[in-house]
């Protein structure tokens, strides 16, 4: 009787652990970044955090004749570089609201750089929500995390 009760707890903190892990998926990953015009599906986007801070970079380019694009609008050091392995995020610090803001979002595409915030969707982590924003205006896009065996 002991030990169907104690099987019965283990099982119990077993599922538990692993229910409150799936619901704990953070910011942090891979990301599918979808075009928010267009719907179309452009790169995969590793967010990792360094020194407390967050950041981003292209790991792959999923659009089709694409793979090998330049960042031909970036300014500075960036022009003409591999879109690929490019740094679309860095240095956003968290705020207390589970978001996470900075001053240098790149755009490759146009070579622009934003100011922007990140979080995930609140009725979906495997959304993330990335906003760019020039003075008052912004845009949003939408990202979706990267499962495993794609």
């Amino acid at each position: 009787m002991k030990k169907s009760y104690l099987n019965k707890h283990i099982a119990f903190i077993i599922i538990f652990v692993a229910v409150q892990s799936l619901q704990a998926q953070g910011i942090f990953g891979k990301w599918k970044t979808i075009d928010d015009k267009t719907g179309v599906a452009k790169a995969i986007v590793e967010v990792y955090e360094n020194k407390g801070l967050l950041n981003a970079k292209i790991i792959q380019v999923l659009e089709k004749g694409r793979e090998d694009a330049v960042c031909i609008n970036c300014k500075g050091d960036l022009k003409n570089r591999p879109v690929k392995g490019m740094h679309i995020i860095r240095n956003f610090e968290k705020n207390g609201s589970d978001e996470y803001k900075g001053s240098d979002l790149l755009d490759p595409e146009s070579g622009t750089t934003y100011r922007g915030k990140l979080w995930l969707d609140s009725d979906d982590s495997d959304k993330l929500k990335v906003r760019g924003y020039i003075a008052f205006l912004y845009r949003t896009q939408t990202w979706h995390r990267l499962k495993e065996g794609e």
